[in-house]
């Protein structure tokens, strides 16, 4: 069991930089895989059965030095689940918000989701839009630039992850731990982190491996 710490210098985590994640988009995204890509570090084969209601996960992750404990919720995305999904809306402090590029439908249901989240989620609630599968391009239906430009039109942060390869999962789950580290309070000589800036610059670094 962990010990929560006041600092950042502890073994534990600081019990004030527990933040709450939730995935959300249609069922069959890829939700379930990119949340055990990012907690295990590997993708099971063969597809996971449709979650059903509501699971989670807590996992610590290293950010500029100290531990920052995200709580990440895994939904189902089926409509007869949805009314139980509003509920843990409420309280999140990130939303991770899915789709499939390889399915035009998912990407087309974002909106819905988006007016979802506007209408129960916090108002300041960290919201990064996720083009997942994006290592089955031969079967791709959604360009990447359709993604960006969604993105931006919310002004949201966007990029595209693979749960198979582990493609910008870590910087995306990472990118959001920056974003609630900062807001959580930060020392005035400290720049303002800037997550799509971040999230850039990151993706520019490993580009030489990116899927076009």
């Amino acid at each position: 069991m962990e010990t929560p710490v006041t600092g950042p210098r502890g073994d534990g985590y600081n019990e004030a930089l527990l933040h709450k994640t939730i995935l959300v988009g249609d069922s069959g995204v890829g939700k379930t895989s990119l949340l055990v890509q990012f907690d295990q570090g590997k993708f099971i084969p063969g597809s996971f059965s449709a979650t059903v209601g509501i699971g989670f996960t807590n996992k610590v992750v290293a950010v500029d030095g100290v531990k920052v404990k995200l709580q990440i919720w895994d939904t189902a995305g089926q409509e007869r689940f949805r009314s139980v999904t509003h509920a843990y809306y409420r309280d999140a402090q990130a939303l991770l918000l899915l789709y499939d590029i390889t399915s035009k439908m998912s990407f087309d249901n974002i909106r819905a989701w988006l007016t979802e989240i506007h209408e129960y989620a916090q108002k300041d609630v960290v919201i990064m839009l996720l083009g997942n599968k994006a290592d089955v391009s031969s079967e791709r239906a959604v360009r990447t630039e359709e993604g960006a430009s969604l993105a931006r039109e919310y002004g949201v942060p966007f990029m595209e992850t693979s749960a198979k390869t582990g493609m910008n999962v870590e910087l995306a789950f990472l990118a959001i731990a920056k974003e609630l580290k900062q807001r959580a309070g930060q020392p005035l000589d400290e720049p303002h982190f800037q997550i799509h800036q971040y999230i850039e610059a990151q993706k520019k670094k490993s580009s030489c491996c990116a899927f076009s």
